[in-house]
């Protein structure tokens, strides 16, 4: 029985054995060039509002765009801009023209932002890690800045829906292996008992240092389309840094995108 929860625990499945392979996590973004790769600027945001767009190449050592890549999560480029009180969160797919990647983005407000830019090359060594180049930038005007939430078990989306972190560990421990348990539920209570394919798996996360607003890519564990057990999400996390960071957790249901987000402590 897990401990204070008063009921049994089912037998876990084989794809959550420990000894499986499962996509290692990251902690990156922390500079503008990594492995060889260069965010080159082109379209910066210039203020708020919404479809603020951007636009940016990725260069080699040689100095050349880079318009080849592995597809990561379905995608060849994931791109994610936050705030630094991590009240604002986007994660797009830019579309590439040329050698030329071209989004766009809402900032509903101002401050001091981060955007990072995750790829995997074509010469990786190791696929399971892709680079990612994170470039700071500013929003002009007044600020409305709100403080990180501190770490809690529980969340509400703006949908409605809860997550609830059942796994034990309250700190997380540093540079370690550990398992992140999160028990999804309906507006009404119930536990969701599929998830629909996110980016071709069951969802999405991506956590940020609230400090050092470095990135951490993590994946579910159960496979695309596997049952949840009580509503539950795995997730195998290494957290580099010590610290908290906020974790955005997207999965699709009924139809539509949802996002929680949550504080975790890492000692």
């Amino acid at each position: 029985m897990r401990a204070g929860s008063g009921r049994p625990v089912p037998p876990v499945p084989s794809y959550l054995d420990p000894g499986a392979v499962v996509p290692a996590s990251h902690s990156d973004g922390m500079s503008e060039v990594e492995s060889g790769y260069r965010f080159q600027r082109v379209v910066m945001p210039e203020g708020r509002g919404s479809a603020i767009p951007i636009a940016f190449r990725i260069l080699a050592a040689d100095g050349k765009p880079v318009t080849s890549l592995l597809d990561n999560q379905t995608k060849q480029m994931h791109f994610f801009v936050v705030r630094d009180d991590m009240n604002v969160f986007r994660h797009v797919h830019p579309t590439l023209d040329g050698d030329t990647w071209h989004t766009s983005v809402d900032l509903p407000d101002g401050g001091a932002y981060r955007m990072f830019a995750e790829f995997i090359p074509l010469d990786t060594k190791d696929p399971r890690h892709p680079v990612v180049l994170g470039v700071p930038f500013s929003v002009p005007g007044d600020t409305s800045l709100v403080p990180v939430p501190a770490p809690d078990a529980r969340t509400v989306t703006a949908t409605g829906y809860t997550v609830t972190r059942v796994d034990e560990a309250a700190t997380l421990p540093l540079l370690s292996e550990r398992a992140l348990r999160l028990a999804i539920r309906t507006p009404d209570g119930t536990p969701v008992e599929k998830l629909e394919s996110h980016l071709g798996a069951n969802g999405h996360m991506t956590g940020f240092h609230t400090m050092l607003l470095s990135a951490t890519h993590l994946h579910p564990v159960e496979p695309a389309g596997a049952p949840l057990i009580n509503g539950e999400l795995t997730f195998r996390a290494v957290f580099a840094e010590r610290g908290e960071y906020r974790l955005f957790l997207e999965f699709f249901h009924r139809g539509k995108l949802h996002t929680a987000a949550f504080t975790v402590a890492v000692g």
